[in-house]
């Protein structure tokens, strides 16, 4: 049985730094623990609030529990000291750096002025994590699982410097999960050796243990730690040198997706009957399981457009992926119990199951309404109409320019591959809940706004121009109102019933100054572009003149941006409507 070190040790454990009692407890068999494997720390090193903490984690086998005393890296706080002193040629062939014989899960190195620290080759080709390095400042590595992908699994500081002071404090932790599966599979514990210094206050307890001297050291080199009080600087300075057995070599209990009881499916589920259904049992999920995929370019979460059904189905770099997940209603996701479990991560599994929803929720639902991808493939095609008709435009007028090169778009790459190369569309079709923040918000308008302020203003003004108006009229308009200047021009022609050869017959007197009502929410929106995040009065007023009943912001901001979306592609769609019928005429 593992040590009561608490209990054990003899200061009471009410009046422990926080510090010293986290080296003296266990630790637990939360999967979500981070647990810390080393440390270097100091804290006002010569004055009154003093706390020094130097500390390694070894792997010892079960029996290591027998043998008291603190291994010397206890003082030192690294598992090698110094460098080795050769003399011949070969006289380093066996070296094997240990701590007491024993293998460590961060290996460190120092000599009193130069400090380095790395997970331990062991720990990591046994697990296979990969590394990431954090330069400038941070100078510090993190290891990822990414055949999961897990990430942050292990990370800490790579090196520091010691001159009277430290440069920095030098901390490595490491998930519970993963070190309890090394510890596991090594058949060994984790075990905490550790060296504290602190001044504490002079109390009547302390000094009991002192018994009557200046200066008194408990336990000792046949226990698991060795204590050392004396009177220093108004207080008693305390030193501790211990071996705590910290993390058994027993697995973190981990939930597994067998005898699951799904929402609308009667009895538990497994693999083995998933694999066998039939009939296609289906599973609703919130659309914010996306959440976890769409926010990590880590996994690919395009959305697809197959037979008319929008699928949204995360993967991971070929190693697994969702599958027949479809998009219904707002926000919501169907996708047969069989798809999720085909072959990933039990983590993947469980991530769509405190997701589901059950029918009484469903029936809450609209399943009718549009959700965000289908309103932003309703804006990408009018984008695309716009392209080709403003091309088609500037050939008639002798300002030729090619429909990509208008809104950045090509129908042609979309038809072939969707939105994969448009990495713009996909952020802005990402989900949007219904309590969606005003910050969100604001964000999301601004991802619309720079959609269409991509075509060129040079383009646009040639436009214009070519309609009559100098280029000294025109000045540096910007492109929201090159747009509505072009919209004007388009519906006087329209409505005097003229032919694309009138396009450069004269100028209208109203063109560029007049507001157009219908091109108002492409404004309104770039006013919500601009407004203050921390301001509410500007989205508000942008809101009201765009007909949206503020009252409705109480639930969030979702359906404000569904609103702005609605309001924007009714803009483009009246003047491609416009541009048509001068077109055809």
């Amino acid at each position: 049985m593992p040590i009561d070190y608490l209990n054990e040790f003899p200061i009471d454990a009410a009046i422990l730094p926080a510090r010293l009692s986290a080296l003296l407890e266990p630790v637990g068999l939360g999967p979500a623990i981070r647990v810390e494997v080393s440390t270097r720390f100091e804290n006002d090193p010569y004055g009154a609030d003093r706390e020094h903490v130097h500390m390694i984690m070894a792997v010892m086998p079960e029996e290591a529990m027998l043998v008291m005393g603190q291994p010397g890296a206890t003082g030192n706080g690294v598992v090698s000291y110094s460098t080795p002193w050769v003399e011949t040629a070969g006289g380093l062939a066996d070296y094997m750096p240990s701590v007491s014989g024993h293998d460590y899960v961060v290996a460190s190195w120092g000599d009193g002025s130069f400090y380095t620290y790395m997970l331990a080759e062991k720990v990591w080709m046994a697990l296979g994590l990969s590394m990431r390095a954090l330069g400038q400042e941070q100078q510090r590595v993190v290891f990822d699982d990414m055949s999961s992908p897990e990430f942050g699994i292990a990370e800490g500081e790579v090196s520091g410097t010691y001159n009277y002071v430290a440069n920095r404090n030098l901390h490595w932790t490491m998930s519970n999960e993963y070190l309890r599966q090394y510890l596991w599979m090594r058949g060994s514990w984790g075990v905490r050796l550790f060296y504290y210094q602190s001044i504490f206050p002079d109390t009547p307890a302390l000094r009991r243990l002192m018994n009557g001297r200046k200066h008194e050291s408990v336990g000792g080199r046949d226990t698991w730690f060795e204590l050392d009080i004396r009177e220093h600087d108004h207080g008693l300075l305390v030193q501790v040198w211990g071996k705590v057995f910290a993390a058994s070599p027993e697995r973190c209990p981990i939930q597994g997706v067998d005898d699951l009881d799904w929402p609308g499916i009667e009895g538990p589920m497994t693999h083995r009957r998933a694999e066998g259904l039939v009939e296609r049992s289906m599973i609703y999920l919130d659309d914010r399981f996306l959440e976890k995929y769409e926010q990590n370019s880590f996994f690919a979460s395009t959305p697809i457009k197959y037979h008319g059904l929008w699928l949204c189905s995360p993967s991971y770099g070929g190693q697994w992926s969702f599958t027949d997940c479809v998009r219904v209603g707002r926000n919501l996701i169907r996708v047969p119990i069989r798809e999720l479990y085909k072959p990933k991560p039990d983590r993947e599994i469980l991530h769509a199951y405190r997701h589901a929803l059950s029918p009484k929720q469903v029936a809450n639902f609209d399943l009718q309404e549009e959700h965000i991808v289908a309103k932003v493939d309703r804006l990408v095609g009018q984008l695309l109409i716009l392209g080709e008709r403003l091309a088609m435009l500037g050939e008639e007028v002798g300002t030729p320019f090619d429909p990509e090169d208008i809104v950045k778009l090509s129908r042609k790459e979309i038809d072939a591959n969707g939105w994969a190369g448009y990495p713009e569309l996909q952020r802005l079709a990402q989900v949007a809940p219904v309590a969606m923040t005003e910050q969100a918000f604001l964000a999301r308008c601004k991802s619309l706004h720079e959609l269409y302020q991509r075509i060129p203003n040079g383009f646009l003004r040639g436009l214009v121009q070519r309609a009559g108006h100098s280029r000294k009229d025109i000045g540096e308009i910007a492109s929201l109102k090159l747009l509505q200047a072009l919209t004007n021009i388009v519906e006087r022609l329209n409505a005097d019933g003229e032919q694309l050869d009138a396009f450069g017959s004269g100028a209208g007197p109203n063109d560029l100054a007049s507001r157009n009502e219908k091109m108002g929410a492409l404004f309104l929106n770039n006013d919500l572009r601009i407004a203050d995040a921390h301001h509410a009065g500007g989205a508000l007023e942008a809101l009201t003149a765009l007909g949206y009943d503020i009252a409705r912001l109480n639930d969030g901001y979702g359906r404000a941006f569904d609103h702005i979306l609605d309001k924007v592609i009714v803009a483009f769609d009246h003047l491609n409507t416009e541009l048509k019928s001068l077109l055809n005429r």
